[in-house]
C-alpha cells in the first residue's frame, strides 16, 4: 500500500482519507484481492497528512519536548473506507521495517493517529482496543466512540457528537423550528449522530418529517430517491448529518434540479468543505448554519506547505496527485513512485509550473481540523516525554527513566488519558474520563462575499462542567437562504388563541388542526368559577349578573300591576269610606272589610320586595311580608266567611250565635290567626332566614342573583299555614253557598278561594321548575293573581252597587229575598 515513512526512534502512525471514494471490489476467495482502486483525491486530507509531518518535525527540533529521541511516522491512505482503514491499521501494527536502502528496524507502532470518519475509527478502535494502543482521532466525532468498555484506547481531538447534538437542538429551539428534514449517511457516524440530534429534539416537541440516507458509493438512483423525497416534503429546514463525500453527490443534484427555498443546518463534517463551498452551490446552500470546532491561525504552518514540490520530496507518495490538482499537470520523475493513483491521460509537467499560494489549500489563518491534528500529534508526544522522563537529577534536570525498548502502547494509553499542557498556540489540551476533549463550537453561516463563499462566525456554543450549555448567536449577522426572514419550519401553524390543537390521525405530533376551546374555557384553561369566555374564547370575562329588575320588561309589568291593585284597593277603601253608613257596607262588616282592604294594600305592595338585587334585608322581608300579609288577608276572609254564616243562622228561631260571635271574637280570630304566622315567620329568621345567592347551575355564561330560601322547611310551613287557613275559608264559605242571593256574600268568598287555592296550588311546580329571576317572577304573579282574585271577587260586586246601581243599596232590597227565604 502507497504510504509516507519517516524513520525514527518511536513511530507513530497516521490513517487519512487522502482518496475520498473507493471503487467497488468484488471479494472473492478464489483469488487474490486486488489492490483498492481509489480515486478523488482530497486536499483537505492530504492537508492533514502535511500537519502531521510538520509536527513531527517541530517536535523532533524541540529541545525541551522528547530531547535525544526522535519521532517518525508512517502514513497510509484509507480511502475512506473502514475495510481499507482496518487494512492499513494492521500493516502500521505489524512490526516495521525501513525502505529497501536500509537495513534499520524499528519499534512496532507506539500510538496512532486516525481517523476522519467514525466508522473508519470505530473499526480500527475495536481492533486495537483489546491490544491498548492508543488511537487519536482528529475528525471522529460519533458519540459511541465515547464507550470505554468497547474503546478503551480511543482519544481524540475534537467534540463528541454528544454536543454537537445538544448544540444542533439547541438552534432547532432557538429559531422554533418544529417541523424539519434529516439527512444521514449511511454509516455510524450518520446513524448514531441524527439518533443523538432526535432524542434531543423529541424532548421539545420537534418532529423529523424524513430522515434521507446518502452514502458516497451508492448508485445514482438512490441519490435520486432522496432527492425526489425533499421535493415532495413541505419541510423548510433540512439537518444533514452527513460528511462532505458522502453529501456532494446530493449537492450536485440538488443543484441541477433548483430545488431552493430550504434552509440548510450542517454538521461540522461539510460546513467548512471547500468543495461544496462554490458560488454555484450557494443558489441552493446559501444560508447554510452549521457548527465547527474552535479555528486557529498557525503562520508556521504556511511555509512548511509552500515546500511541498514533486521535484524536492521524489520519495514522497500522493505528491503527484497533488500536483495534478493544484498545477494541472502530472510530474513524470519517477512517476511510479509519486503517484498513488496513476492516470494514464494525464498531462506531464515541463518542471517550471508554480504552485499558486493563494488558493485555499495555503491559508492557514483559520485551520479548524489541521489543527485537531496537530494536537493529536502533540498530545502523544506529550504522553511519550511524561512516561520516558519521570525523574530529575540535583540540578533539576530532567532524566530518561525508560528505554525506547521498554515503551509499550499500554503504557503510552496510560499517560495520554493524563496529559495536561498547553501548546504552542496556548490552547490548553487534555482528555476526560472518555478520552474526549472539552466541547466547543463556531456557529458558522455560509455567505456570499465578492463572488466567493465565506464561511462567517455568527455566534458560539459552549458547555460548562455542571452539564449546561450556551448558545450565543449575533442573530443580525446571519443571511438566512430566505434573505433576512428567519425561515419558517412548522407543519401546522400555532394555534391562535382561543383555539387548541386536535391531532391529526396517522400524522406526527406537530401536524395538527386548531378547534375552538370549549366553552367557559379562554385558550383552553378553565375560566374561575365567576367569569366565563368570551366570544374567541381568549379571555376570561365576568358573568352577566341576572336578577329581576326594575328596568326590565318584565319587572316594569309586574311592577305596573303591583301599583295598580294597590292603587285599585286604596280606590275601593276610599269609596267604602265613603259610603259607610249605606246598607251594603254596614251589613259587610266595615271593621273586617278594612282590615281586609289594608291587608290586600300590603300584599299589591309585597311583589315591590321582590324585585331589584337581592340584600340580606330584601330577602328577609320578602319572605315574612308575604307570609305576614297574606295570613291576614286570610284571616279577615275567614272572619267574614263566620259572621256570614253566624248572620245567617241567628235568623233562624230559637238560635243565639250572632250574640256569641261579636265584633270582639273576630279580633280575636284575626289576630290568633296572623300571630300564629308571625311566630312561624320569626322561628324562620332566627333558625336559618333567607339570604342572598348567587347561583350558577341554570345558565353557565350567567350568575342568578336570588334570595336562597334557607330553610326549605320554614318556607314551606308559611305556605302551608296560607293553605291551611284558605282551606277552611273554603269549606265555610261552600257550607253557606244556599244562603239567601241578596244578603250571601259567601259566593263570593268561595269564588274568590278557589281562585286562591288554584294559583297556589299551580304555583308550588311552576316556583321549582323555573329558572333565575322567572322563580320569582312566579312568586310574584302567584301573589298578584290571588291578591286580584280576592279584591276583585268580595268587593267589586260591592262597588258596582255603591257606584252603579244606587238603588239596590237599600235595607229594604237588602233584607228582601233573605225574609222570602225565611217564610
Amino acid at each position: 500500500m502507497p504510504n509516507i515513512f519517516k524513520a525514527g526512534d518511536i513511530m507513530i502512525g497516521g490513517i487519512f482519507p487522502i482518496f475520498n471514494k473507493q471503487e467497488n471490489v468484488i471479494a472473492s476467495f478464489e483469488r487474490k484481492m486486488p489492490r483498492a482502486n481509489c480515486k478523488g483525491f482530497d486536499l483537505r486530507a492530504f492537508r492533514w497528512i502535511q500537519v502531521m509531518m510538520f509536527a513531527i518535525d517541530e517536535i523532533n527540533q524541540d529541545e525541551f519536548l522528547l530531547p535525544n529521541i526522535s519521532l517518525g511516522y508512517k502514513i497510509m491512505d484509507s480511502c475512506a473506507s473502514p475495510t481499507n482503514a482496518l487494512h492499513a491499521a494492521l500493516t502500521l501494527a505489524s512490526e516495521q521495517k525501513g525502505d529497501d536502502s536500509t537495513t534499520q528496524c524499528h519499534l512496532p507502532l507506539t500510538a496512532l493517529v486516525a481517523e476522519s470518519g467514525s466508522s473508519q475509527s470505530l473499526a480500527v478502535a475495536g481492533m486495537l482496543g483489546p491490544f491498548r494502543v492508543p488511537m487519536v482521532s482528529y475528525f471522529s466525532t460519533c458519540a459511541c466512540l465515547s464507550d470505554r468498555k468497547k474503546y478503551p484506547s480511543f482519544f481524540r481531538t475534537i467534540p463528541s457528537d454528544y454536543y454537537q447534538a445538544k448544540a444542533l437542538a439547541a438552534i432547532v429551539k432557538l429559531y422554533g423550528w418544529t417541523w424539519i428534514g434529516a439527512l444521514q449517511s449511511d454509516n455510524d457516524y450518520g446513524r448514531n449522530g441524527i439518533s443523538a440530534f432526535t432524542k434531543e429534539v423529541e424532548k421539545m416537541g420537534v418532529c423529523i418529517a424524513f430522515v434521507g440516507t446518502i452514502l458516497r458509493t451508492y448508485p445514482q438512483s438512490k441519490i435520486l430517491e432522496v432527492v425526489e423525497l425533499i421535493k415532495q416534503s413541505t419541510v423548510k429546514v433540512i439537518l444533514a448529518f452527513v460528511p462532505e463525500g458522502d453529501l456532494h453527490p446530493l449537492m450536485i443534484e440538488v443543484v441541477a434540479q433548483n430545488i431552493t427555498g430550504i434552509q440548510w443546518i450542517a454538521s461540522e463534517a461539510w460546513v467548512t468543505a471547500a468543495r461544496p463551498s462554490t458560488p454555484e452551490m450557494f443558489k441552493s446552500f446559501g444560508g447554510t448554519v452549521g457548527f465547527v470546532v474552535r479555528k486557529m491561525a498557525m503562520p508556521k504552518l504556511g511555509p512548511f506547505l509552500k515546500n511541498i514540490s514533486p521535484y524536492s520530496n521524489s520519495q514522497s507518495a500522493f505528491i503527484g496527485d497533488f500536483w495534478e490538482i493544484m498545477v494541472g499537470c502530472r510530474p513524470c520523475l519517477k512517476c511510479a513512485l509519486q503517484s498513488a493513483n496513476v492516470t494514464h491521460n494525464s498531462q506531464d509537467c515541463t518542471g517550471e509550473e508554480k504552485l499558486n499560494f493563494t488558493d485555499k489549500f495555503f491559508d492557514v489563518t483559520q485551520v479548524r481540523v489541521t489543527y485537531n491534528v496537530y494536537q493529536a500529534v502533540y498530545a502523544i508526544a506529550h504522553a511519550l516525554h511524561e512516561l520516558l522522563f519521570c525523574k530529575m537529577d540535583t540540578n533539576y534536570v530532567l532524566r530518561q527513566c525508560l528505554n525506547v525498548s521498554q515503551i509499550t502502547p499500554k503504557m503510552v494509553s496510560h499517560h495520554l488519558q493524563r496529559v495536561n499542557f498547553v501548546d504552542g498556540y496556548g490552547e490548553n489540551v487534555f482528555f476526560d474520563e472518555n478520552g474526549d476533549p472539552p466541547a466547543s463550537y463556531e456557529v458558522i453561516n455560509w455567505q456570499l462575499r465578492d463572488g466567493e463563499v465565506q464561511h462567517v462566525a455568527v455566534g458560539y456554543f459552549s458547555t460548562s462542567t455542571d452539564g449546561t450549555y450556551k448558545l450565543t448567536i449575533k442573530e443580525d449577522d446571519i443571511h438566512w437562504n430566505t434573505g433576512n426572514t428567519i425561515p419558517k419550519a412548522v407543519c401546522s401553524d400555532t394555534c391562535p388563541s382561543g383555539t387548541r390543537k386536535a391531532q391529526i390521525k396517522g400524522q406526527p405530533v406537530c401536524c395538527f388542526d386548531c378547534i375552538p376551546c370549549a366553552d367557559g374555557a379562554a385558550d383552553c384553561i378553565l375560566c374561575p368559577e365567576e367569569y366565563w369566555s368570551n366570544e374567541k374564547r381568549d379571555t376570561c370575562v365576568m358573568k352577566i349578573t341576572e336578577f329581576l329588575s326594575y328596568t326590565e320588561t318584565m319587572g316594569i309589568i309586574l311592577t305596573a300591576l303591583s301599583l295598580f291593585g294597590a292603587i285599585l284597593t286604596l280606590a275601593i277603601m276610599i269609596v267604602f269610606i265613603r259610603f259607610r253608613e249605606t246598607p251594603i257596607v254596614k251589613a259587610n262588616n266595615s271593621e273586617l272589610s278594612s282590615l281586609l282592604l289594608l291587608s290586600l294594600l300590603l300584599c299589591f305592595l309585597c311583589p315591590l320586595t321582590f324585585i331589584g338585587e337581592p340584600t340580606v334585608w330584601s330577602c328577609m322581608l320578602r319572605h315574612t311580608a308575604f307570609g305576614v300579609t297574606f295570613a291576614l288577608c286570610i284571616s279577615c276572609v275567614l272572619g267574614k266567611t263566620i259572621v256570614v254564616v253566624t248572620a245567617f243562622r241567628a235568623t233562624l228561631p230559637g238560635n243565639n250565635m250572632a250574640g256569641k260571635f261579636g265584633p270582639v271574637q273576630q279580633r280575636i280570630i284575626v289576630f290568633s290567626c296572623t300571630a300564629i304566622q308571625v311566630v312561624i315567620c320569626i322561628l324562620w329568621l332566627k333558625i336559618n332566614p333567607p339570604f342572598p345567592n348567587k347561583v350558577l347551575k341554570y345558565n353557565n355564561k350567567k350568575i342568578i342573583l336570588e334570595c336562597n330560601t334557607g330553610s326549605d322547611a320554614g318556607f314551606y310551613a308559611v305556605l302551608g299555614y296560607i293553605g291551611l287557613l284558605s282551606a277552611i275559608c273554603l269549606v265555610l264559605a261552600f257550607l253557606a253557598r244556599k244562603l239567601p242571593d241578596n244578603f250571601n256574600e259567601a259566593k263570593f268568598i268561595s269564588f274568590s278561594m278557589l281562585i286562591f287555592c288554584a294559583v297556589w296550588v299551580t304555583f308550588i311546580p311552576a316556583y321549582i321548575s323555573s329558572p333565575g329571576k322567572y322563580t320569582v317572577a312566579v312568586e310574584i304573579f302567584a301573589i298578584l293573581s290571588s291578591a286580584f282574585g280576592l279584591l276583585l271577587s268580595i268587593f267589586v260586586p260591592k262597588c258596582y252597587i255603591i257606584l252603579i246601581k244606587p238603588e239596590r243599596n237599600t235595607k229594604k232590597h237588602m233584607m228582601g229575598k233573605c225574609q222570602k227565604a225565611i217564610h
